[in-house]
C-alpha cells in the first residue's frame, strides 16, 4: 500500500522568506518545524508559519511537485501562496485552533 505524501511551505513573516518542503506525515513535521527541530535552516531562520500545504495521494506525485515548486522563482511562490492564503496567516494556528 502507498502512503501519501504533502507538499508545504513555511515561512518567517508576510513575503519574507520561505522553506518548501515533503512529508508523509505533515503534523508531525510542521511540530518539529515549530519547535527548531525540523531543519537548520528553518529554525536558524525563524521560518515556523505554515502558510501553504497540499496533499497527494501518492508520495512520488508529492515529490515530484516539491521538486518543481522549489524551482520556481520567488514572485510564483508568492502567488501560489496567495491564491489560497493571501493574508500569510499561520494554517497551523487556523488549522488546529490556536487563533
Amino acid at each position: 500500500m502507498k502512503k501519501g505524501g504533502w507538499v508545504y511551505i513555511m515561512a518567517n513573516r508576510y513575503r519574507g522568506g520561505m522553506y518548501v518542503g515533503i512529508s508523509a506525515d505533515l503534523i508531525r513535521r510542521v511540530q518539529q518545524h515549530r519547535m527548531g527541530e525540523g531543519s537548520a535552516h528553518v529554525a536558524e531562520r525563524g521560518k515556523t508559519m505554515l502558510v501553504y500545504a497540499e496533499c497527494h495521494e501518492e508520495i512520488e506525485q508529492a515529490i515530484v511537485r516539491e521538486k518543481r515548486i522549489k524551482r520556481w522563482r520567488r514572485d510564483w511562490k508568492f502567488a501560489l501562496i496567495e491564491e489560497e492564503n493571501p493574508d500569510w496567516r499561520d494554517l497551523w494556528d487556523v488549522w488546529f485552533g490556536e487563533e
